[in-house]
């Protein structure tokens, strides 16, 4: 049977040769504070402030004292390709590696994992919302362009590019958040989109 915090808690801390009540002093709480928590259950759980202090000073995983356990990451794979926030750029879609996801981050925003690559952006035409080198996160299952205008990744003949796409009945607006660009509008058969800008990684 799995050990309880309070138990973990007692047998890290006689291992160590560290009193509870040091313990209690060492996290800013009066001594009797970690006593009461295992032995009443007071509190019934340990703050994740105090519960982090402890379990790097006794060497813990901090699971052992009550932490939710740490969902693994998704490994995106991380295409070589720079979708132009400019002019078009010749797709070469290949496999550059893979980046490490939190899956909790990816369900916060809607992606699926099998749905999911990261590209890098190209171009200034989509600054001040995207810049040269700025990484995406993209959501390949979302790939129909919504009424309040979103982001995407899109192909035209051989070129790919990064852009804001409003609908507007037989057409898109292609749209570039610099004013220096034009908005183009293109027939929505004429375009090929592929897919959603969710997330955005910047390298300060």
């Amino acid at each position: 049977m799995a050990e309880t915090p309070q138990q973990a808690l007692t047998r890290a801390a006689a291992e160590r040769g560290v009193a509870l009540s040091a313990l209690s002093r060492m996290i800013g709480r009066n001594q009797a504070y970690l006593s009461q928590f295992v032995l009443r259950g007071s509190p019934r759980r340990l703050p994740e402030r105090e519960r982090r202090l402890l379990a790097d000073f006794l060497a813990l995983d901090e699971a052992a004292l009550g932490a939710a356990p740490r969902e693994e990451d998704v490994a995106v794979p991380w295409l070589a390709v720079r979708a132009a926030a400019g002019h078009g750029r010749v797709a070469e879609e290949r496999l550059l590696r893979t980046e490490p996801v939190p899956r909790a981050l990816m369900r916060a925003a809607g992606i699926t994992p099998a749905a999911a690559s990261l590209i890098t952006v190209a171009g200034e035409s989509m600054a001040p919302t995207l810049r040269d080198g700025d990484r995406l996160l993209v959501d390949t299952a979302d790939r129909r362009p919504s009424a309040g205008g979103a982001i995407y990744v899109i192909r035209r003949d051989e070129e790919l590019a990064v852009k804001r796409l409003i609908p507007e009945g037989a057409t898109v607006a292609v749209h570039s958040d610099n004013p220096d660009w034009p908005t183009l509008r293109v027939a929505t058969r004429a375009l090929v989109v592929v897919g959603r800008a969710r997330l955005l990684t910047r390298m300060l």
